[in-house]
């Protein structure tokens, strides 16, 4: 699919999100890279095969218990 040189990490490939943008719709909360990957912005991932990574939610520190 990628026609950069040097060509953009694959969709399987673990830092897929530095693929180049094809299309970024920030309005809509998506971007298409050049590897297939649909990126949304709450950092979900939907790959050309069909599968889904979850987004990565980060606990908020208002729920954070620290010990005394």
């Amino acid at each position: 699919m990628c026609q950069h040189q040097p060509p953009c990490p694959s969709a399987e490939s673990a830092d897929r999100e530095a693929a180049h943008l094809v299309a970024h719709h920030p309005e809509q909360g998506w971007s298409l890279l050049c590897n297939g990957v649909l990126h949304f912005e709450d950092t979900g991932e939907l790959l050309p095969d069909g599968r889904i990574i979850a987004p990565c939610r980060p606990l908020a520190t208002e729920h954070v218990v620290t010990a005394a």
